[in-house]
């Protein structure tokens, strides 16, 4: 029996709570994980897991087996590669994560740079925006918005991302200039859902600290930042947008900053992974190459105070925006996005 690949399809096997998916991460069959799994509890003597129709997961001592052996199996890999790599190679296989904004704009470009200098490697580069399990679904590290919760994982801070107002010359053209936050209230604006609040009140940070409730009329709200851009630069509506999406449509003249005294509050962006004891080394040379180039894209910030400012932002007031008479009263209150 290959006690290492019985292992392998087990500790899969309980991450995923799924012989099936087990093997399919493992890009095995069925019967092949199945035949791992009996060939491992002969070998141990003990019934290391519990099945159901619908769920696999650990005896108790199936359960230690795990806590042991998912760190060993880490340390074996790590090992291993860690003789490639002093021998000048780097090479094998990992998974990242990351929100479809920044994955599609910058990371992609980030992963294909790393693979042309160590052509050997291959990636999984999965993009969309929805939060990740990273042990559930196999990842080895991700991009996250937002301060993660998860106490299983090991975070790194890339730095804030900055949201700025922006509209095309011909959004411009049709309806005026916006230079005010009643005239922006007027028009039709596009932005993230997690951005405005169900109200129609978008918050906005003033460079001296303020914070100021916009009322808003949303021409459209999207959880896509391709949708985002595309409507913006088509001068279908005006709206915040990060920074990092639109560094070369402000400086081609396609899309246009206004109201530049004013920004959303930016999003502080991670990089996370699994916590173990044992980081791969093909994950710590992507990491060691990828963290300096993003935090290099211009509307990534190292602090969350003004761009102009050397001082930390500090706790600031929130005000409600002039109103004039012909808008609606809504209310100025809303929770703060952790990500958009």
């Amino acid at each position: 029996m290959d006690v290492a690949a019985a292992l392998r399809a087990f500790v899969r096997t309980v991450e995923r709570g799924s012989v099936t998916a087990a093997a399919r991460d493992l890009s095995l069959s069925q019967p092949g994980v199945t035949k791992h799994l009996r060939n491992l509890e002969r070998h141990v003597g003990a019934r290391l897991l519990e099945r159901s129709s619908r769920l696999v997961r650990p005896t108790p001592q199936g359960q230690a087996l795990y806590d042991s052996s998912r760190e060993a199996l880490v340390a074996i890999d790590a090992a291993l590669e860690g003789v490639r790599t002093d021998k000048g190679v780097v090479e094998g296989s990992f998974r990242i994560h990351a929100p479809s904004c920044i994955g599609t704009k910058h990371l992609h470009g980030i992963v294909m740079a790393f693979q042309g200098q160590h052509p050997s490697v291959t990636v999984d580069l999965m993009l969309d925006n929805r939060d990740v399990d990273l042990v559930y679904e196999n990842f080895d590290l991700a991009i996250k918005y937002g301060r993660p919760a998860d106490q299983e994982l090991i975070i790194r801070r890339l730095g804030f991302s900055r949201r700025i107002l922006v509209a095309a010359p011909s959004f411009l053209k049709q309806f005026g200039p916006i230079d005010t936050l009643e005239r922006l209230s007027a028009v039709g604006l596009v932005a993230s859902a997690r951005m405005v609040s169900p109200r129609d009140v978008l918050t906005l940070r003033h460079r001296n600290g303020d914070l100021v409730n916009v009322p808003i009329r949303s021409a459209l709200r999207t959880n896509s930042a391709e949708v985002i851009t595309s409507t913006l630069i088509k001068g279908h509506a005006a709206g915040p947008v990060q920074q990092l999406l639109v560094n070369d449509e402000l400086s081609q003249g396609r899309l246009i900053r206004i109201l530049p005294d004013y920004e959303v509050r930016p999003t502080e962006a991670f990089l996370a992974y699994p916590s173990v004891s044992f980081m791969r080394p093909i994950v710590r040379a992507f990491t060691d190459f990828a963290v300096p180039a993003l935090r290099s894209i211009e509307g990534i910030t190292t602090s969350e105070a003004w761009p102009s400012e050397d001082k930390p932002g500090l706790p600031i007031p929130v005000r409600n925006a002039p109103r004039n008479e012909n808008l609606a009263e809504r209310s100025p209150s809303l929770d703060m996005p952790s990500s958009a």
